[in-house]
């Protein structure tokens, strides 16, 4: 059998001894500092990433490890209190198998969220990106040997996010009294660990991003790959400063406080949105 499917099988057959019968109708991924959402999961089962087969340590700032599975919005739910990226020096396959994973303990749906910045000039901090589209300038994590248990070769992603999803989460938005601080536009992943340089925002603006991140998209990818509806969102936490002159540094500390800040309207909206699914 091929070993990734071993391992994939392997840190599966582990979370569901911890579970028990439960099975996760969402998953769920918790950008950095934006595992207040974790928190809000009733009668939780919490695993630590690192207890799992398979799934290394976490490095990340801001991102706890734990993998936590429990009730929210009156539905099962998955959540990654924190992420696996390109930039901790893991290969796609490790990136992406937390989603791998979801999706044979059951998930239906992928909820996915990041701290992101706003290369869009007419964006604030604080707000919050529904997800269009998305622009990936990471190595792509299908490449190598398709898993044919997963999907095709070639998956279409031309929808890349649900538009089901977004319509309903717009409608929510407007329940919410919310709807000021939406915005929706497409996110560029890049590897990182450096912040970008105001070339680069230029150019990243130039091509049609709207907010910039280091994550997210390869989990997406894998989703769409495994025909997983994706809806996501990116929290504003700083704003691109597009002149060198600028006396500006970016803060990593700052980012995850302005993602604290702003992460209760994401809270709301992910738990209305899986109540209603």
């Amino acid at each position: 059998m091929d070993e990734r499917i071993v391992r994939i099988n392997e840190a599966a057959d582990y979370i569901r001894q911890r579970i028990g019968d439960r099975q996760p109708l969402a998953g769920i991924v918790l950008g950095s500092g934006l595992g207040k959402l974790a928190d809000m999961i009733e009668d939780p089962i919490v695993i630590p990433f690192v207890s799992v087969p398979h799934f290394p340590l976490q490095t990340a700032l801001g991102h706890k490890g734990n993998l936590i599975v429990g009730q929210l919005g009156g539905k099962c739910v998955i959540a990654m209190q924190g992420r696996y990226h390109y930039y901790e020096n893991y290969p796609m396959e490790t990136v992406t198998l937390p989603i791998r994973v979801m999706k044979v303990l059951g998930i239906s749906y992928l909820f996915v969220s990041n701290a992101a910045g706003g290369v869009n000039p007419d964006y604030n901090m604080g707000d919050m990106m529904i997800i269009k589209d998305h622009i990936n300038m990471l190595p792509n994590p299908l490449i190598g040997p398709n898993f044919d248990e997963f999907g095709p070769r070639f998956p279409d992603m031309t929808q890349p996010y649900s538009l089901d999803l977004i319509a309903k989460a717009e409608g929510i938005c407007d329940r919410l009294g919310i709807t000021p601080y939406i915005r929706k536009g497409v996110y560029l992943a890049c590897s990182g660990p450096a912040y970008e340089t105001p070339g680069e925002y230029r150019f990243y603006k130039l091509i049609g991003a709207d907010s910039v991140g280091m994550s997210t998209v390869p989990e997406v990818i894998v989703a769409r790959h495994m025909g997983i509806p994706v809806f996501g969102v990116s929290i504003v936490t700083d704003l691109a400063h597009f002149n060198v002159e600028d006396d500006y540094v970016t803060d990593g500390e700052e980012i995850l406080k302005a993602a604290d800040a702003a992460a209760d309207k994401m809270c709301a909206l992910f738990i209305n949105m899986i109540a209603e699914l």
